[in-house]
């Protein structure tokens, strides 16, 4: 039986600049007092093909958790571009995570597409 059901994650100011925090309203039903927090995290994907270049945004305990329903949000700030080479523009995703005694039981996941604002690839130009 399961102490914790996660309710909603809600994703806030989306969509929003690169260099802004990844804001997450997370809502969740504690059925039975928990003897530890809860370990939260944010880890941004930096390469899908390279775990090790995955990072860790935010990690936050939450605790002692309350019977019923709770709510709080989650902020992280972004990935500093310099740690993430060549795979700065594109799409990649965004974990958040929830650990009990360092056994992880949730995980979602949200498609990230960076873009430049104001550029098209494919509306470029070749000089001629």
């Amino acid at each position: 039986m399961a102490l914790v059901n996660v309710n909603n994650i809600s994703v806030l100011d989306n969509p929003t600049l690169f260099t802004n925090p990844f804001k997450f309203e997370i809502t969740f039903e504690c059925l039975q007092e928990l003897e530890d927090d809860l370990e939260w995290k944010v880890i941004y994907v930096g390469k899908a093909a390279d775990c090790q270049s995955d990072l860790v945004l935010e990690e936050v305990l939450v605790g002692p958790v309350p019977v019923g329903i709770n709510k709080f949000i989650l902020e992280a700030d972004p990935p500093p571009p310099s740690s993430l080479e060549d795979e700065l523009l594109g799409v990649t995703v965004v974990l958040v995570t929830c650990s009990y005694r360092e056994r992880e039981f949730v995980r979602v996941g949200y498609y990230v597409n960076n873009m430049m604002e104001g550029y098209n690839p494919e509306e470029e130009e070749e000089d001629v």
